[in-house]
């Protein structure tokens, strides 16, 4: 049985959660295969909204077993958090939610790390959401790192011991004061990680294979977006992981030749957190509008989301270096009420016109070229079938399908589940 993906194909914050739980109803497990607690997954139905960090978001559904795969890192204390928001729905956790012992732990002092770092860069800071994934990454591929698996063995709190001190002294390097009370920190996170204990640890690649012998139907669940990608993003101003259909391979131990379909998800929009390049944004009042209707506030900071038109040439690139089957277009109803849709479809790089994202996107080297096309104004929130759709909003998806190459199967028309068109 070929398993499915379903991933981001901008900055993230495309609405993925919200697509793998209107999914996950037609799959038998929900496994999660990259980034850590810097994710915000937000699904909202029966008038409550969740908002989920490391959690697969099939979470709610009595039909499916849930996998938290070895190329997620995995913070104790946000996942106690996230465990004890959900203790009040009833949900059988010891046997709807599995953890591969492969998954490596951020520990205290990787947040600490981590605020050093970012702290250190002055403006050049990257962005970093602080919550200690890149020391952790960095701590995996240096072979340094804490697993899920070690906090079985007799001498794991020695191994712990060992790590923190050479992170001390790591942050001692910085030249920045950062104020923490280790102690205090170590007191939450030896608490969560009691309970953490208490969840089932497996052998995820082992469980998948023989799930798929099985014919059982997989979903692998990635977080943040390809733009984010540590080969393939923007970066430096990337995350630390692979965001992109490769990264289900590694980080679920699912061999290339059972990839079934790639779900991308995209917004009808652009919007990006943080620092980095940005070709599409928009400083003006139709750029305020898309933050405001559009609520662009990041799901795990916070953080006012940056906005700007659809840009078609880092779209086209992440279809084709995830190689997409099927699109998902999120928040077309947050576009309701323009009088023109602009759709960014080359860019204008050194004087020369390109339709392919070059190497560096930064503003002193890109500048993008638009088209222009008719809006809608019609309230899409309450529309729950494709022919409801205004023809302009239908003459703008047949564009994007063109240039895409890709057909486009739902179209989201606001936060609650269901509130999705199928097409």
């Amino acid at each position: 049985m070929a398993v499915d993906l379903l991933l981001g194909l901008q900055w993230g914050d495309e609405g993925k959660g919200k697509i793998v739980d209107v999914l996950t109803k037609d799959y038998d497990i929900i496994a999660r295969f990259q980034g850590g607690p810097n994710a915000g997954h937000t699904l909202e139905f029966d008038g409550i909204k969740h908002v989920l960090h490391t959690i697969p978001s099939g979470i709610f559904h009595e039909n499916a077993i849930n996998i938290v795969g070895n190329g997620v890192v995995i913070d104790p204390v946000i996942f106690k958090k996230e465990l004890d928001n959900l203790k009040k729905f009833n949900l059988d956790i010891k046997s709807k939610l599995l953890i591969s012992r492969k998954a490596h732990l951020i520990l205290p002092t990787h947040r600490l790390l981590d605020a050093a770092s970012e702290a250190s860069k002055g403006k050049a800071k990257i962005g970093s959401t602080l919550k200690g994934i890149g020391p952790t990454y960095m701590d995996k591929t240096g072979r340094n790192g804490m697993r899920v698996g070690d906090l079985e063995l007799n001498n794991w709190q020695e191994k712990y011991r060992a790590l923190a001190n050479k992170h001390e002294a790591m942050i001692d390097y910085y030249d920045v004061a950062i104020e923490y009370d280790l102690r205090e920190l170590e007191t939450d996170f030896f608490k969560a990680i009691k309970e953490l204990k208490e969840l089932t640890f497996i052998d995820s690649e082992e469980h998948l294979y023989q799930a798929q012998k099985a014919n059982q139907k997989i979903l692998a669940e990635g977080a943040q977006g390809s733009l984010l990608d540590i080969d393939f993003g923007t970066y430096p101003y990337v995350t630390s992981s692979t965001t992109t259909a490769a990264g289900a391979c590694t980080g679920l131990g699912i061999p290339p030749n059972k990839i079934g379909d790639v779900f991308g998800i995209f917004k009808a929009y652009t919007t990006r957190v943080g620092s980095g390049p940005f070709p599409t944004e928009l400083f003006d009042e139709v750029g305020a509008t898309m933050g405001k209707v559009g609520n662009e506030f990041g799901a795990t900071t916070g953080r006012p989301r940056r906005c700007g038109w659809l840009d078609l040439v880092a779209l086209k690139y992440a279809v084709r270096i995830n190689g997409v089957t099927k699109l998902m277009m999120m928040k077309a109803d947050v576009l309701s009420g323009f009088d023109k849709i602009k759709v960014c479809t080359a860019y204008n790089y050194k004087g020369t016109e390109v339709t392919h994202l070059p190497y560096n996107i930064e503003a002193e080297n890109v500048s993008p070229i638009y088209r222009e096309m008719k809006g809608w104004s019609e309230d899409l929130t309450t529309f729950t079938q494709k022919d409801q759709l205004p023809e302009t909003l239908n003459e703008y998806i047949d564009f994007l399908e063109k240039e895409l190459e890709v057909p486009i199967k739902i179209v989201s028309v606001g936060p609650d589940r269901t509130q999705t068109i199928l097409r």
